[in-house]
């Protein structure tokens, strides 16, 4: 897959001042391998970023969506952080995923906590309300993500982001 053209719809509420929800620095790195393969390079202008505490309060999410390949095909990654605590990085916080391939409607997820982690270096904030942070980690995972309504699966064994965290997002 080549790099992305236009940002994707968001699931999430924007949480940015231009409509990205993404600051600068702001990307995303991976490979993918199996139903759906190829690089993924997405910078600022190329990706939606969107972040947000858990519905149930414990830790956060985190959204990147863009396009890839040569068709263009929208892609969308979550990547849920229960552990994550504001202020704070982390090692090896178990971690779910979940790949959305937008144009045929496929969902890849991991079916719990034992198969990803991710590694926050940092969360630092970028406004004056100490509310959004900048957040920028490497999500690995050691088994393939089943296709959640199919036979298919999808290995990202590693994924580095940079994104915005809205800890005030509801």
């Amino acid at each position: 897959m080549a790099e992305a053209g236009n940002p994707a719809t968001s699931m999430l509420p924007d949480v940015s001042r231009d409509g990205s929800g993404c600051e600068e620095g702001s990307e995303l790195h991976t490979e993918l391998y199996g139903a759906l393969a190829g690089e993924i390079e997405w910078t600022l202008d190329e990706m939606q970023c969107q972040g947000m505490p858990r519905p149930d309060g414990a830790g956060a999410r985190l959204r990147f969506a863009g396009h890839a390949g040569e068709n263009a095909r929208p892609i969308a990654f979550i990547i849920g952080l229960p552990g994550l605590e504001r202020d704070a990085g982390g090692v090896a916080l178990p971690s779910n995923v979940t790949v959305i391939d937008e144009q045929s409607a496929r969902f890849f997820s991991t079916p719990g906590l034992d198969s990803c982690w991710t590694d926050v270096a940092a969360q630092w904030s970028v406004d004056d309300d100490n509310d959004r942070y900048r957040i920028d980690g490497v999500l690995y995972c050691i088994s393939p993500l089943p296709e959640v309504n199919g036979e298919a699966s999808l290995s990202v064994p590693e994924l580095r982001f940079s994104g915005i965290l809205d800890w005030s997002a509801k």
